[in-house]
């Protein structure tokens, strides 16, 4: 019977429809869908049994600048009896009770620079290199630091996972009018400085050394880069994580990841209460508090679990590259069986019955979140998105995010009694998001459970605006655009025994005259640029959908504002019917944005900054296999590498 990959799917609790194979190793692993389970039975973890942890400040190296590194760490995910679990993770330099995932926060203010620079410490202390922790397919178009790098190598046989040294470059997401040098293009790669790199293996991507130069030569090095941030956006939280080509989604899975926060000592910055102008009083200290929520799997000692074959996913067994298109270890969508806030599976945190601000991060692959807390005496405000405050508050019983979103939440705890408890919830799907209202929820007892609340004590009196008063600044109006560009999103099928299987997710530019069939004209990593705006220039880009799901597309160092959505027409892909304008809680400045399957969604932005950049769908499998392009804005740079694996410096 052919297996819909769709199809729901999660390991232990009893839960339905599970489809089991044996590894290696004769242990069983769930498999054929989106949400896959290791050696872990999750009816065995207790639920709420870790606190919460709030990620602490990044330490800094000097006033205006941090030294930050990734390395090996071991971290506490799971309650106990289970360990530790080992993990990538981002620390200050020298501070070994920083590394964590997620990472310290990094906390600048607006119109103050700050320098950062990203080591790769991926090394043992004998600065011997650490291979991947999880699988690495070597067919995809990745960095490919041991052969021509930053190209899709070609096989006589299929290959296993990659085991050399692990490149990383980071980008601070949602970062607006950084220079390209600094933005973590995904070929500005670096190896570790270790001593046992193979030979013939690249140090550095095929970027590295233009970006280094147009730097100004400034602090890089074996295993380093220095990045230069801006800051001059309206306050909001960014975050950021490796971009590596073709690694992102491993990268950030192994926990290469952390929070940015931008604020302001500006009074225009913030809001006001609404009728007399004063400032409002937004809840600040211990009564704000992130939360990056992720979904992971485990095996049952506690180590992180991610697929090492296509056959997992779907039940695919071949013929793999170079026999076809699929590739052997890749896999379309990843959902993990364990709800993972702030580092820690299910946790519980205590709170008062008053108003605090919740700035809330889909960190997840793949996996879109709808969250809601089952008790409706908490009132839920959203007050910004990823680029700052909303044009006004907006009062919602369901919060969708899909990976990179953001939302700045007031949440109104005052209505519950001491004692009480609510369990924050999730009702987005356990298979890629469709937009529709007739989707199933997530799990209720593993992935529908996101973290508890518990009702404590008052400890003294709210002073904090309601919501319903928070006068939010004005948001500044775009100039009207210059052109139009019409983009498609596609998925590339393969057939089999089972029917199609997809081989990649895959961008296009679109002509809607000539429709689905002869308009879209696929473009992979590797072509040339096909946008390339002026310095200056406002633009619309249309996103038509041509998929089955939804997909959170991205663009780099631009801040954009969602015009409007219409459907397609199912044959010919071309925009129909009335345009709908963007929801309340889009209405601001955001860096990524849903566009749901048989629907164009434009976003307009305008250009400032010249340079190459990048944008992509943010379900990281997808943007690892073909699903991200290159733009440049200007003119091309003298010196930019004119092809990939140039000669290796």
């Amino acid at each position: 019977m052919p297996i819909d990959r769709r199809a729901f799917l999660a390991y232990g609790a009893g839960i339905s429809l599970s489809l089991f194979v044996q590894d290696p190793f004769g242990r069983s692993r769930a498999i054929a869908g989106p949400v896959m389970g290791g050696t872990l039975r999750i009816d065995r973890v207790e639920r709420f049994a870790l606190p919460l942890a709030v990620p602490k400040p990044m330490p800094r190296s000097g006033p205006n600048a941090y030294r930050i590194a990734a390395r090996q760490h071991r971290q506490q995910m799971l309650p106990p009896p289970f360990g530790r679990t080992t993990l990538w993770c981002y620390g200050a330099e020298g501070r070994d009770d920083s590394f964590a995932t997620p990472a310290a926060t990094i906390e600048a203010t607006r119109g103050t620079p700050i320098e950062i620079t990203w080591i790769n410490d991926l090394m043992t202390a004998e600065r011997r290199f650490r291979p991947h922790l999880l699988p690495v397919d070597p067919t995809l178009h990745w960095a490919n630091p041991g052969g021509r790098r930053d190209t899709r190598p070609t096989f006589e046989t299929t290959p296993g996972p990659y085991r050399g040294p692990v490149p990383l470059v980071t980008h601070v997401h949602g970062m607006e009018a950084v220079e390209d040098w600094s933005d973590g293009y995904p070929e500005a790669w670096v190896l570790p400085d270790a001593v046992d790199l193979p030979d013939g293996f690249a140090p550095v991507g095929t970027w590295y050394d233009f970006f280094w130069a147009k730097s100004g030569r400034s602090d890089w090095g074996a295993g380093r880069v220095t990045f230069r941030y801006p800051n001059s956006q309206r306050p909001g939280m960014l975050w950021y994580h490796d971009h590596t080509l073709g690694l992102t989604r491993l990268n950030v899975y192994a926990g290469l990841a952390g929070l940015y926060l931008i604020r302001s000592d500006d009074p225009a910055d913030h809001p006001r209460v609404a009728g007399d102008g004063t400032t409002a009083v937004l809840p600040a200290g211990a009564l704000e508090i992130p939360l990056a929520i992720t979904d992971r799997s485990f095996n049952a000692d506690g180590s992180l679990y991610y697929p090492d074959s296509r056959r997992l996913f779907d039940g695919y067994a071949g013929p793999f590259i170079p026999a076809s298109d699929v590739a052997p270890i890749w896999v379309p969508e990843f959902l993990g069986n364990v709800m993972v806030v702030n580092g820690r599976a299910w946790p519980r945190c205590e709170v008062e019955p008053r108003r605090y601000r919740l700035r809330v991060l889909n960190a997840c692959n793949a996996r879109v979140l709808i969250l809601r807390f089952a008790d409706p005496k908490v009132e839920v405000w959203q007050i910004g998105t990823e680029g700052g405050f909303l044009r006004a508050p907006v009062k919602l019983r369901d919060v969708l995010l899909a990976p990179a979103e953001r939302a700045d939440l007031i949440v109104d705890f005052s209505r519950l009694a001491a004692g009480s408890r609510v369990t924050l919830r999730n009702l987005g799907p356990d298979a890629p998001y469709k937009g529709e209202p007739d989707e199933d929820p997530a799990e209720r007892r593993s992935t529908g459970q996101v973290m508890q609340f518990r009702v404590v004590s008052a400890t003294g009196p709210d002073i904090t605006t309601p919501p319903a008063r928070l006068a939010l600044p004005p948001i500044a109006a775009l100039p009207e655009p210059v052109r139009e560009r019409a983009l498609a999103l596609v998925e590339k099928m393969t057939p089999s025994r089972k029917g199609e299987v997809p081989h990649e997710a895959a961008l296009a530019t679109f002509d809607p005259a000539l429709g689905r069939d002869r308009g879209v004209t696929l473009r992979h990593w590797a072509d040339p640029v096909t946008e390339n705006p002026a310095p200056g220039d406002t633009e619309v880009w249309a996103f038509h959908n041509l998929t089955g799901d939804a997909h959170p597309m991205h663009v780099h160092d631009v801040l954009f504002q969602v015009v409007d959505r219409r459907a397609l027409d199912d044959e010919t892909g071309r925009p129909e019917g009335p345009a709908r304008p963007p929801r309340p809680e889009e209405d601001g400045w955001k860096d990524t944005v849903i566009a749901r399957p048989g629907e164009v969604t434009r976003v307009r932005m305008r250009f400032a900054k010249a340079g190459q950049f990048v944008w992509h769908c943010h379900m990281v499998e997808h943007e690892d296999n073909e699903m991200m392009r290159p733009f440049r804005v200007g003119p091309e740079q003298p010196g930019e590498p004119q092809d990939h694996g140039a000669p290796k410096t």
